[in-house]
């Protein structure tokens, strides 16, 4: 069973960190990866650009309005994901408390279903 596991991460993170500090933070999530790779669990993992190069779409009456980031009203922004093929939800969230993220942002878990799901 798929399992989205997203990593929420406050904004202004990652330039507090600086680019020492997050390729050796980039390079722990790349090793995580590779062993949910090799244990079979890893669907898909993707790291995501900062929120100041994002738009927000939306269409009402058929119009289309685009909203550029940076988003002054956001606390926080997705950084990335891993997609993970799972037995159960425990299992998804065991692999989440090891996934080195969550010692300095949220991971949440999300079971991929359709929409119309409650």
């Amino acid at each position: 069973m798929p399992y989205m596991l997203l990593i929420v991460e406050p904004v202004g993170q990652r330039l507090a960190r600086g680019e020492a500090e997050g390729r050796a933070v980039h390079e722990r999530m790349l090793r995580f990866a590779a062993d949910l790779k090799s244990r079979g669990l890893l669907l898909r993992a993707e790291s995501l650009a900062s929120q100041s190069q994002a738009a927000r779409v939306t269409v009402r009456d058929r119009q289309a309005a685009v909203l550029d980031g940076p988003f002054a009203e956001a606390k926080e922004m997705i950084g990335g994901f891993f997609l993970v093929d799972c037995a159960t939800r425990e299992e998804a969230i065991r692999i989440a408390a090891q996934c080195p993220a969550a010692e300095w942002c949220t991971v949440e878990v999300r079971r991929v279903a359709p929409c119309y799901e409650v």
